[in-house]
């Protein structure tokens, strides 16, 4: 399967995010006040830090795999992902919150995906952005802030795609594999999706719950998306998640 589609569709999308960017009106004061400002803010602080990284090692992971044009996607992937950081730096500036320099989730998650191989690694990546869909939605949908909900729904765009993209990738990855490789890598995929979901889930609850999310509501969500990307990737044979799905980028010509 090409990666031609992604690649174009990765060269083409600063045109949509931008348009869904000037919604944001980063001059209104946030709403958001005592505890909820500060479950808002602290959750933020999180996913700023985690989406920052440069992606080097991934990158370089992926150079040695020997597809330059999905090195070139990938490279155009990792962009977006630090542009979801500097969205939430700026939701960050806009609640007057400070940002994080170090989390425990955040090194443990880095540590375990830089000691593992190309596939691996992505599958990692997998697992968070299945599960982060839901914690964007959430926010999107219940935020009693109408910036940090117009940034979720600029993310969440991106972040669809980005889930499509990763299973396109690994559907790749496991195409000559065994049926007997797929069953242990499902055995020990799900209780590594579990774990951070349940991370998540308990760790930004207070977020959650001012969005009007229980906790259990999003791991059960989180987890049934992980289950349907999941049984993508390792279903053998051609799959229909080969490309992206927001053609609008693909049909237009570029400016």
């Amino acid at each position: 399967m090409s990666f031609d589609a992604w690649l174009t569709y990765y060269r083409r999308n600063p045109a949509r995010q931008a348009r869904l960017e000037s919604g944001i009106d980063w001059s209104e004061p946030t709403p958001l006040t005592g505890d909820a400002r500060a479950a808002i803010g602290r959750s933020l602080q999180r996913f700023e830090l985690g989406e920052s990284g440069d992606g080097a090692r991934l990158l370089a992971k992926a150079e040695s795999a020997g597809d330059p044009t999905y090195v070139a996607a990938l490279r155009l992937f990792v962009a977006e992902e630090q542009r979801h950081s500097a969205l939430f730096g700026r939701a960050l500036d806009h609640l007057a919150w400070p940002r994080l320099t170090s989390h425990w989730s955040d090194a443990a998650f880095t540590a375990l995906r830089r000691a593992l191989g190309l596939r691996t690694e992505l599958a990692l990546f997998l697992v968070a952005e299945a599960v982060a869909l839901h914690y964007f939605a959430a926010l999107r949908d219940g935020c009693p802030d109408p910036q940090v909900a117009r940034i979720a729904t600029r993310i969440l765009a991106d972040e669809d795609e980005h889930v499509r993209f990763q299973v396109h990738r690994l559907h790749e990855g496991f195409a000559g594999s065994t049926w007997w490789t797929r069953a242990v890598a499902r055995v020990l995929w799900w209780p590594v999706a579990v774990g951070a979901a349940t991370v998540v889930a308990l760790d930004h609850r207070a977020a959650l719950r001012v969005c009007g999310v229980r906790p259990a509501t999003f791991l059960s969500r989180a987890l049934r998306s992980f289950a349907e990307a999941s049984a993508l990737a390792l279903t053998p044979g051609p799959i229909a998640v080969d490309g992206p799905a927001s053609t609008e980028h693909l049909d237009r010509p570029r400016p």
